[in-house]
């Protein structure tokens, strides 16, 4: 998977195939956050982010506080977003799809 920091209209094609997912003002950097019913569905999205992040290669900032995940991708070695924060949201979108209504 490429590493290579992507152009402002490539971030935005990008960004707009998702949803719920912001921009940070620095354009480097996207956010989420996650409300889920209670802490077992909020941990088992984790779990499977975690693995698809593993396999990826490429891991999340994110924070928990019993039902809810709040996570930031970016690609810090690129110092800025890549396909790879594209990826990772994608499958995490899933994850949270089989547990959120």
């Amino acid at each position: 998977m490429k590493r290579e920091k992507l152009e402002r209209q490539a971030i935005d094609q990008e960004l707009a195939k998702l949803t719920g997912w912001s921009l940070g003002d620095d354009s480097k950097a996207i956010s989420k956050s996650y409300k889920f019913a209670n802490f077992v569905e909020a941990f088992g999205f984790m779990t499977e982010a975690a693995l698809a992040a593993e396999k990826l290669d490429h891991h999340p900032e994110w924070f928990n506080v019993y039902s809810k995940v709040d996570v930031t991708l970016n690609t810090h070695d690129a110092g800025g977003l890549t396909e790879l924060d594209f990826k990772l949201a994608t499958r995490m979108d899933k994850a949270a799809s089989r547990r959120i209504d």
